[in-house]
């Protein structure tokens, strides 16, 4: 079993399909986004597309929360996404009415983002505020600080910009409780989920990207149960895990190359795994192999070979949220999960292809 895990996460880190994802989801769903003109899709392989961006939220480790600045850990396979509008009033009204889509997540269950495509600049938020800057949700694109990530350039993105070469995991937590993001940043736990946003470049200024390839119809499975009730609490928002080594680019493109009106955008709600059940009638993905288990083995993490790429910053704002250890022992007086050290080894350094520096001569 934990072999099979491995080697997905082998094959996630480089963007390919997972394995253990083949099957199961072979689907295509158009999301609508009457305030964007671009489209937004479910894909096969749970795959979510933002306009010409594809996102895949990976299952992975919580890393610990002990000070220490750990690798890319890898992916366990694909997060199942479904859309809000398939299942009726068993989804709760405040999910209704943000309409996209839904992944189900575990308590204190870590997530990243992949990301893949052709150039565009790709706004991420957690309840509404910026993943890498720590402001409020706002409309178009913000250069100082930048605001947003570059596909094409940015691979992935583990979680929030506390530093230059810094991020925290994210990590999913009720709402209500004050542990996430959007809690701690806005004094309030409204939104919850997370928010994709991806603006086109304006005409000439790229080349135009290759036509995506036909997509298979939708097949939702059996009737949906209209009538029966929503689950309680359902809705989930991310919080800060242990600190990861990873760099958010700045856009070498400048941000007068996008294109404000052409834009898509897609609310994505975590779901308990509990309501999850109770509302698509499947089964949630089991909790992944804790990292003492994966360490355990020796499998290796993972570590981008970027050390001539410029890095941002990162967020003060973000730098001052704390963490879900940080909340436990300020109202419980420890951690309540596991946040032993583990060895961070073997680390496989990915090359950065296509990249290609200059030098004297």
């Amino acid at each position: 079993m934990v072999a099979g895990h491995v080697r997905a996460s082998r094959d996630a880190r480089r963007g390919a399909p997972s394995k253990r994802q083949e099957v199961p989801s072979t689907m295509s769903y158009r999301v609508p986004s009457p305030l964007a003109p671009s489209t937004v899709e479910i894909l096969p392989h749970d795959a979510l597309r933002v306009g010409d961006v594809t996102v895949s939220f990976q299952r992975t480790l919580r890393i610990p929360d002990d000070g220490r600045r750990y690798p890319l850990p890898p992916g366990l396979g694909r997060f199942p996404i479904r859309p809000v509008d398939a299942y009726g009033e068993r989804v709760p009204a405040a999910m209704r009415e943000k309409g996209g889509v839904m992944i189900p997540m575990h308590q204190r269950e870590a997530m990243w983002l992949h990301f893949s495509g052709p150039p565009r600049a790709l706004k991420v938020g957690v309840g509404k505020v910026c993943a890498i800057t720590g402001e409020p949700w706002r409309s178009g694109l913000s250069a100082r600080p930048q605001g947003y990530v570059v596909t094409g350039v940015q691979p992935w993105l583990d979680g929030i910009a506390t530093g230059t070469g810094t991020i925290r995991q994210f990590v999913a937590m009720p709402l209500g409780m004050g542990y996430t993001v959007e809690g701690q940043l806005t004094g309030e736990e409204r939104h919850g989920g997370l928010q994709l946003e991806a603006f086109a470049p304006k005409p000439g200024r790229l080349p135009p990207p290759p036509p995506p390839p036909p997509m298979a119809a939708m097949a939702l499975g059996g009737p949906l149960m209209a009538m029966a009730p929503a689950p309680r609490a359902a809705s989930m928002g991310l919080a800060a895990g242990g600190r990861m080594e990873q760099k958010i680019y700045p856009d070498p493109h400048g941000v007068d190359t996008w294109d404000p009106a052409v834009h898509a955008r897609c609310f994505v709600h975590i779901v308990a795994a509990e309501a999850w059940r109770e509302i698509t009638g499947e089964e949630p993905p089991a909790t992944p192999i804790t990292p003492q288990t994966y360490a355990q083995h020796g499998y290796p993490w993972f570590q981008l070979d970027d050390a001539h790429q410029p890095a941002l910053a990162g967020s003060e704002k973000l730098a001052a949220v704390k963490s879900v250890a940080e909340k436990d022992t300020a109202t419980f007086g420890a951690p309540l999960g596991d946040e032993r050290p583990v060895a961070a080894w073997p680390v496989k350094l990915l090359a950065r292809l296509g990249l290609v520096r200059d030098g004297g001569w």
